[in-house]
């Protein structure tokens, strides 16, 4: 893979991102303020938890891709973040300023191999979409939290019981 693939590959990579950030932003703003601590099983985490880790960790992913380098810790909750709403706020901001750094890399940069912990090496463009995937993996688990704790499910992509599709 040649630095000039990579570079329009990251660019696909990050349409896609581009894409999924609006309806990430609006199943953790679903999350309703109360019962923000449910969870459907002692093992699991709760909402609050939950929307934190998938805003936490996409920011942490870009971090670590433009510093080409994976480290803990990831993003501590900040205190006035308290809520769904909140965490849709603090992650629609930072995916903002995190997106143009990706953008910005050059070919090289995104052919850089970066260490994931010892299980993977790759090129840093390629941690996109491994963001990109565990981003929709707990967004869907987060998803099917909403209606049990007294939510709304807002479309994802298609129309929802709660927000049907406007033809």
């Amino acid at each position: 893979m040649t630095p000039e693939f990579l570079k329009a590959l990251s660019g696909v990579f990050l349409q896609n991102l581009n894409a999924e950030t609006p309806v990430t932003s609006k199943i953790l703003a679903a999350v309703p303020n109360e019962n923000h601590d449910y969870k459907p099983d002692p093992k699991s985490k709760t909402a609050i938890e939950l929307a934190w880790h998938v805003a936490s960790v996409d920011i942490w992913f870009l971090d670590c891709i433009s510093g080409h380098s994976f480290k803990l810790p990831q993003h501590e909750m900040p205190a006035d973040v308290k809520t769904g709403a909140d965490i849709a706020a603090w992650f629609d901001k930072e995916i903002a300023a995190g997106v143009p750094k990706i953008a910005a890399m050059s070919g090289d940069e995104l052919a850089t191999p970066i260490d994931f912990y010892g299980m993977f090496n790759m090129p840093a463009v390629l941690y996109l979409q491994f963001m990109n995937n565990h981003s929709i993996h707990h967004r869907g688990q987060l998803s099917t939290y909403l209606r049990a704790m007294g939510g709304k499910c807002p479309s994802i992509y298609g129309g929802s019981a709660d927000e049907p599709m406007g033809m």
